[in-house]
């Protein structure tokens, strides 16, 4: 199981590329995918018939009781077959419905991939906080496919809709998911929960949330609007997530828990009135619309209300025609979606009103959609009918109230189902006066091969109900009550009777579908379900801008203020309040350390007064160098290394932003404020420290450090306690912090670039002299203007002279005056040598100071000193890689070198030490966890190479398009490109641009 999700896993990730290179077609080599999950499942139906159900047990945060279990019963054997086997199916349509020239195919195949294996994960965990992680991963992903024409504003609309839904009840489950593992006698096993449920009033609550995230993901009342709101998604989604897949999950939910939980007091009632609600309700909304597609969207909902009524019901008659009915919607459905895509396809239109003699021009296409339409209305002998029959008859025999109750319910849906049915027939089909048949546009053999492959598993299956009843028995003999069957035939009797009575009502209101669409626009409609959520969502947008206006006053010392005085009021006030302050502090262990301290205190002061951006940012960097040394005083080089570095970096990014800010403060604030800021800040210090002393202070066990370095060697083989915690013991928040990283640069890079950010490289060595920019230009002072000219003008003259003497590729695109020989001649020396050091800090790490952070950050400044020196092409020499691969690579290894082991039976992140004899070359010592360094350190040198690209170069290039450019070399020049579209001509007065015509510069 584990082997078919990572699988899903890969090719989702590997999907856009091969796209790129192989076009629509390679959608026929992704059908492969879950086809893979479909015939496991068969495979393994001996097994899952005899009992012995596969299983798979990975204990993942054992202190969460999260474990990576999966477990194949008859349930999970029928909805990996519908997942898996409609999937492939779907995925072959996508190669001929999609054109070759469509945008974002890759995108769509890869989350397609990933939605399949999001749903093959949930519908086979047993465990209910691993079944959450799936189904939010189904939300996110449905959420990318039903936006997928994103430039469309229904598309975007109908995307967030869903989601907001479909989260707010995964939040409600996942609660009561909580509720019923906590609770007495609970287990977070789905297995052990129906064996064994717990009882009492937590649990009917915790039911009530779980019901209300099965509600909400198969769109029952009142959350039924979404679905139809989502037909703006491509056909083939709405083939699968909403006929086959994600709608499934819901009624896969109340499937699996019924068994155990149908006893609680309102569970039976909740499923009654809320499945035939939604049954009667999406009916009668089917009888008025004209597009195929929106027509066979509310007959999903009603199919929904269908399903869920009867295998939430809790009776093992009634539960084996539901499970029955939820594989035969799942065939007719994803059939007649496939039909109504292949027409509009074909002819361009979906509009029933503008249909006509279509059967004569599409046979095959009219066969599927007839067979798929007799097993929707239950004709004989189609699963359908099977489902239908079995459904009514076991009705017949409940003698409770709420049996005769869903009866009726049951018969008057699927009076509507038959005439809806019927309206989608003729509609799409039927030969209609007064309509002028359209145009023919294409056909292919590959578009209505899945329909029909469909239709015909729907008449096959319900052709032999008995090898049908045999599969499903052993999922309904959980249930309680007595035994129902699964037959063509079941004589003369009740059931019979209420047929023939629901397929000539629903005949005759066919016949009347004029009259009976005047009646319905008669009535008064209320706004409904759909009216209430954009209320709420316009009611929440206004309550947000009114609080946002009374507290983002867009003063950032007020909301500081206010931060930094709610934390010493509730921290400080708390330590005095209950008296935990210390007796007595010992303030330093050496008179250094004491000195380190009041330069810090002194340096943190004049930060506080300084006038001048620059110097404040020195300041500061002077305090964050003494906390480094601090850091080394007590022994810790490693973290004093680190500290090192990030400051150096952060001094670098803070230097980069100043260049586009006034070099001077805004006019200082009155003296009572200052008093009240500085009066502020000393309580903050002395708080924080306080808590740090209370803290240190108040511990009753041994330290864990008295055997970290111990069981740092002997768990994770290394001797450097910092680099083993962060890439072993405590990998888990590693992981975290590099997925922030990750997220950080990426929301800076959007905030500050203007184009793409995937545009090409600005590299000196592949763009001519007319497209390389002036870095760092400024216009020279009218004073200097003959002395720079004469500079400029020797540079033109002797071209060749002094080649041999360039330290750096792209110093001919610099401004001469911001040219420093000696800064590009130590560039030249140390920069290979801090790459070099970078990669020997990386692999002795684990056993030595540094490691991936430290090495990454190393290599970081040596890029930082190649773009000082260089400007922003020397950087693209330096680096002709985008930031973004390097952040995506090193998370992507970090994630796989973690998950690795569990291919070998380990746990997630478990490292393992491998020994080998090379001879004359010593012993080998290799632990694993390298790999994940290495990935930090991908990370990390991608986040300093994102920094440079966006805060330097990206503000350069801004830079020199808000300067002078030459007036004769216009922006859209041939010679200019798109992406730098000012910068490309050098400013007159230096090589390669124009003469100054005024006597000056430029």
């Amino acid at each position: 199981m584990l082997q078919l999700l990572i699988l899903h896993l890969v090719v989702a990730v590997v999907a856009p590329a091969c796209m790129k290179l192989w076009g629509r077609r390679f959608f026929l080599a992704l059908a492969l995918v879950p086809a893979s999950a479909a015939a496991w499942a068969i495979a393994q139906t001996s097994a899952v018939l005899a009992g012995d159900h596969p299983a798979v047990d990975v204990s993942w945060v054992p202190a969460l009781d999260l474990h990576l279990a999966f477990r194949l019963d008859t349930l999970s054997w029928l909805m990996v077959l519908l997942v898996g086997g409609i999937g492939s199916l779907v995925l072959v349509y996508c190669a001929a419905y999609f054109s070759g020239t469509a945008q974002g195919l890759g995108r769509f195949g890869g989350v397609f991939i990933a939605f399949a294996g999001s749903m093959l994960g949930l519908v086979t965990t047993d465990n209910t906080l691993l079944l959450y992680v799936f189904w939010e991963l189904t939300t996110i992903t449905s959420f990318l496919l039903i936006g997928h024409y994103y430039d469309r504003q229904n598309s975007r609309r109908a995307a967030i809709q869903a989601l907001v839904l479909t989260t707010f009840g995964g939040l409600a489950m996942l609660a009561g998911f909580i509720a019923l593992g906590e609770t007495e006698g609970g287990s977070y096993s789905l297995r052990e929960l129906v064996a064994n449920p717990p009882a009492g009033s937590v649990v009917s609550a915790a039911v009530v949330l779980i019901l209300l995230g099965a509600v909400t993901k198969s769109a029952l009342l009142p959350f039924h609007f979404w679905l139809p709101a989502a037909m703006a998604a491509p056909t083939p989604v709405s083939a699968y997530l909403h006929a086959a897949a994600m709608v499934k999950a819901g009624v896969y939910l109340v499937a699996r828990l019924a068994p155990g939980f149908a006893d609680v007091p309102l569970w039976r009632w909740a499923v009654v009135v809320l499945g035939g609600g939604t049954l009667l309700l999406g009916g009668y909304r089917s009888l008025r619309q004209h597009d195929l597609k929106l027509l066979l969207a509310f007959g999903t909902v009603s199919q929904l209300g269908f399903i869920i009524l009867l295998v939430g019901f809790g009776s093992r008659a009634v539960a084996l025609a539901g499970l029955a009915l939820l594989g035969a919607h799942a065939l007719f459905k994803a059939c007649l979606f496939l039909v109504v895509g292949t027409i509009d396809w074909s002819v361009g239109t979906r509009d029933l009103r503008e249909l006509t003699g279509m059967a004569r021009r599409m046979p095959l296409t009219a066969v599927s959609a007839g067979l798929a339409t007799a097993s929707m209305v239950g004709l004989p002998v189609t699963v359908g009918y099977v489902a239908k029959e079995g459904a009514i008859e076991a009705l017949l025999h409940v003698e409770d109230g709420s049996g005769t109750v869903a009866l009726v319910i049951v018969v008057l849906g699927s009076v509507l189902t038959f005439a809806y049915g019927l309206r989608f027939m003729w509609g799409a089909f039927a030969s209609k006066r007064d309509v002028e048949p359209p145009p023919a546009q294409r056909t292919s053999r590959l578009i209505v091969t899945p329909a029909l492959i469909l239709a015909v598993g729907g008449v096959v299956v319900g052709a032999f109900p008995g090898a049908t009843e045999h599969v499903l028995a052993p999922y309904a003999d959980t249930y309680p009550g007595e035994a129902g069957h699964l037959t063509l035939w079941g004589g003369f009797g009740p059931a019979l009777y209420l047929t023939l009575l629901v397929i000539a009502v629903g005949v005759l209101l066919f016949l009347q579908r004029e009259r009976v669409e005047r009646w319905q626009d008669a009535l008064w409609e209320l706004e409904g379900a759909a009216g209430a959520y954009r209320r709420v969502i316009r009611g929440t947008e206004r309550l947000a801008a009114d609080v946002t206006a009374f507290t983002q006053r867009g003063s950032l010392p007020a909301y500081l203020s206010t931060i930094l005085a709610v934390a010493v009021v509730l921290g400080g006030g708390s330590a005095i309040a209950y008296g935990v302050v210390p007796a007595e502090v010992r303030l330093w262990d050496s008179g250094v350390q004491a000195a380190v301290v009041v330069v810090v205190a002194v340096a943190a002061l004049l930060t506080a007064r300084a006038r001048r951006r620059l110097k404040a940012v020195l300041l500061v960097g002077v305090t964050g160098y003494g906390v480094a040394v601090l850091y080394e005083l007590h022994g810790a080089p490693d973290l004093a290394l680190t500290q090192v570095l990030v400051e150096t970096i952060t001094l670098v990014v803070f230097i980069l932003v100043l260049r586009r800010l006034p070099a001077y403060f805004s006019n200082r604030p009155l003296a009572a404020s200052r008093w009240w800021r500085a009066a502020l800040g000393a309580a903050v210090g002395v708080m924080a420290a306080g808590l740090a002393m209370i803290s240190a202070g108040s511990r009753i066990h041994e330290p864990v450090s008295v055997d970290f370095a111990e069981e740092a060697y002997e768990y994770g083989y290394g001797r450097n306690v910092v680099n083993v915690t962060l890439v072993d013991i405590r990998a888990w928040d590693t992981m975290g912090e590099i997925s922030v990283v990750l997220a950080a640069a990426t929301g800076v890079a959007s905030l500050i670039f203007l184009r793409a950010r995937a545009s090409k490289i600005d590299r000196a060595t592949t763009m001519s002299p007319a497209q390389q920019a002036r870095v760092w230009s400024t216009p020279v002072p009218e004073r200097n203007a003959s002395l720079f000219r004469r500079l400029t003008e020797s540079q033109e003259s002797q071209p060749n002279e002094g080649r041999g003497r360039q330290w750096l590729s792209a110093v001919p695109t610099l401004a001469p005056q911001r040219r420093s020989v000696i800064f590009e001649v130590g560039t030249r020396l140390i920069f290979h040598t801090m790459v070099v050091l970078s990669l020997y800090l990386l692999f002795a790490g684990h056993n030595q100071p540094g490691g991936g952070f430290a090495g990454g950050l190393i290599a970081g400044v040596a890029l930082t000193v190649r773009y000082l020196a260089g400007g922003r092409f020397e950087l693209g020499e330096a680096a002709p890689v985008q930031a973004g691969w390097l952040l995506g690579s090193g998370l992507f290894l970090s994630a796989g070198a973690g998950a690795i082991p569990l291919l070998f039976g380990g746990d997630v992140l478990q490292s393992a030490l491998i020994e080998a004899d090379l001879g004359p070359m010593g012993e080998l010592k290799l632990v694993t966890t390298i790999f994940f360094d290495i990935g930090v350190y991908l990370v990390v040198v991608g986040l300093v190479l994102d920094i440079l690209r966006t805060l330097g170069a990206e503000v350069d290039r801004q830079g020199e398009r808000e300067g002078d450019v030459a007036p004769d070399v216009p922006f859209d020049s041939p010679e200019v490109t798109s992406d730098d579209a000012a910068p490309e001509a050098a400013p007159a007065g230096w090589p390669g641009g124009p003469r100054p015509t005024d006597g000056g510069t430029r």
